[in-house]
């Protein structure tokens, strides 16, 4: 029976920290979300702006044409660029999701083991001797 405690408690404590280090990986989850969602919010906008340089037709000369088309390449690098960003921020916050995924079977599996001793424990304190004692004499005593 001790040994039965010593083990339910252990369990217990595990529970703890899986509790734990699911609520860590939410946390980084949480993070990568952010980093995901302020990514994908510049690349739109970058690409918009690059967009919009490259449809402009306001150029004077030949000069100003060639900055202005200059000037498009680069947005149009710095939005590709950013969108490349976005995608590895994306993967980066599914391997999140995919951990936090993890940590609450973990944390799950380690609770139905916890909670199947306590109740195999309390089924063994409450069971009744399995033999009955005859007692000595007769009935009527």
């Amino acid at each position: 029976m001790k040994a039965e405690r010593a083990r339910l408690k252990r369990l217990q404590r595990l529970e703890r920290v899986r509790a734990i280090a699911k609520q860590a990986a939410a946390s980084e989850a949480a993070r990568a979300e952010g980093t995901l969602a302020q990514l994908d919010a510049l690349a739109q906008r970058s690409q918009r702006l690059a967009l919009d340089y490259a449809n402009r037709n306001e150029a004077l000369d030949g000069a100003a044409l060639q900055q202005l088309s200059r000037f498009a390449g680069g947005l149009q690098s710095i939005s590709e660029s950013t969108a490349n960003d976005a995608e590895r921020a994306r993967q980066f916050a599914d391997t999140k999701l995919e951990l936090l995924a993890a940590a609450e079977r973990s944390r799950a599996a380690v609770e139905t083991r916890a909670d199947k001793q306590a109740q195999s424990m309390a089924k063994r304190e409450i069971a009744p001797a399995t033999g009955v004692r005859r007692g000595f004499g007769t009935g009527l005593e």
